[in-house]
């Protein structure tokens, strides 16, 4: 394909008079398509209706713990019962002994664990709440709903880079060693939110090894994508960022996240995180006076129905094969219409649930809007970086999960022409600007 930035003026004009012709066609059909979150589609959720036959009115529903379920929560089960921790243990790779239940997804858990900090502290540390300043590191672009937590709670928040190993190592380390007022870092570790991708070993282990000036420093790593591959033999492998504070005497540095809420429903599965002993004693403190115990039977049904992580595995092979075909039209319709225009960049995720697409700077917003002239809804430009403002008015984030097949194709089309018709704009402002400044020097 022809580079948009070699073509000249005269031929960009021609390019956009067809593509204009093109955007009306389609701004006719009044289209209302959305593909703005990454929500699972109908046939996703079918996939687990069997959920509800694994236990019924004849069930004896009394744990490994010898409690009966039906009933308030003992002490020793506010945690979570045996099995549902044994369940999200062997989904995320740690010990049973590491793991806290929690209820229908993990964003509550974060909020919780944040909220916390603020008003009590953390491990005897002063609360945040108490203190001038408190600070946030973030990858960008990340995930809109880690920045809104601490937006919500006034903590400033610091973008961080990503590169194809993960954030930026060397910047996060320097921020981290020199200022006490850092306290936490967002991470999605495994095919990262937006961008997709996985941290490297050597990303992991620095973090583990971090020196950081504060005590009560924390890595929330949001381990959401932990078991959602999109293909059986290509798959990433990340190190368990638990074991690796261990071997580094950093064991209370991270609380690790996770939740079945895209393996059976979206916003009813059972959660978790993963802790240090001595984390998990103070949270369990914390959950014996906000809760009489998170939902037993709901964690029983999901221990039956999936087993272990083999039978974890065996389902989401069945969300990979919904999910594939919407990522192949994404991204063989991006490789067909913009691969080597010099107009855009984009990656192909190995899983999760995210493309992560790269304007012009400074057109991001403008192909939202035209998009959404057009009938097509996109997860808002912005959403990816703290505050709703990205610095170069570039990522927008496509979602290929909840809309059927067909749908996507069209949201495609008009995306490539509204993105194609922006970056013709933006060339031929560059353009006249560069004329300008041209006539300006040769001037006498």
């Amino acid at each position: 394909m022809l580079s948009y930035l070699e073509m000249d003026k005269q031929e960009l004009l021609e390019r956009k008079t067809y593509l204009e012709a093109r955007y009306q066609e389609l701004k006719a059909k009044n289209l209302n398509l959305d593909i703005s979150r990454g929500k699972p589609e109908t046939r996703q959720l079918d996939l687990s209706m069997d959920l509800f036959d694994t236990i019924n009115s004849t069930s004896i529903l009394v744990g490994e713990d010898g409690i009966d379920l039906r009933n308030y929560s003992t002490p020793n089960t506010v945690t979570g019962i045996t099995e549902g921790k044994r369940l999200l243990a062997s989904m995320s790779g740690v010990s049973e002994e590491n793991v806290i239940v929690y209820g229908n997804a993990s964003l509550n858990i974060m909020y919780d664990t944040i909220s916390r900090a603020v008003t009590h502290g953390v491990l005897g540390e002063t609360p945040w709440c108490k203190l001038d300043k408190v600070k946030f590191l973030c990858p960008v672009p990340g995930y809109d709903r880690h920045f809104a937590i601490t937006e919500h709670f006034g903590i400033d928040m610091i973008n961080i880079s990503m590169t194809d190993s993960g954030p930026d190592m060397d910047r996060i380390e320097a921020l981290v060693s020199a200022d006490d007022s850092i306290k936490g870092i967002w991470c999605t570790p495994k095919y990262s939110n937006p961008s997709g991708d996985t941290y490297a070993d050597e990303t992991v282990i620095r973090f583990a090894n971090i020196k950081p000036a504060a005590k009560d420093f924390r890595i929330f790593w949001d381990n959401a994508y932990c078991i959602h591959h999109l293909y059986e033999d290509d798959q990433d492998y990340i190190r368990n960022i638990l074991t690796e504070c261990e071997k580094a005497g950093n064991p209370d540095l991270v609380y690790m996240f996770f939740s079945t809420s895209k393996v059976s429903f979206g916003g009813a599965g059972i959660s978790g995180m993963a802790i240090s002993k001595a984390n998990k004693e103070e949270i369990e403190q914390q959950l014996k006076v906000q809760t009489i115990g998170h939902d037993k039977i709901n964690q029983l049904r999901h221990a039956l129905y999936f087993k272990d992580i083999d039978g974890l595995n065996a389902h989401m092979k069945k969300h990979a094969e919904i999910l594939r075909p919407k990522f192949k039209i994404i991204e063989e319709a991006l490789e067909k219409e913009l691969a080597g225009s010099q107009i855009a960049s984009f990656n192909n995720p190995k899983g999760g649930y995210f493309i992560s697409f790269n304007a012009m700077e400074g057109c991001a917003k403008s192909i939202v809007e035209k998009c959404k002239e057009a009938g097509v809804v996109l997860t808002a430009a912005g959403s990816t970086f703290p505050y709703g403002k990205d610095p170069k008015d570039s990522n927008i984030r496509l979602a290929p999960s909840f809309a059927p097949l067909e749908d996507l194709a069209v949201a495609m089309e008009v995306f490539i022409v509204s993105t194609k018709l922006v970056s013709i704009d933006k060339l031929l402002i560059n353009k006249m600007d560069s004329m300008s400044h041209l006539e300006e020097e040769t001037d006498p």
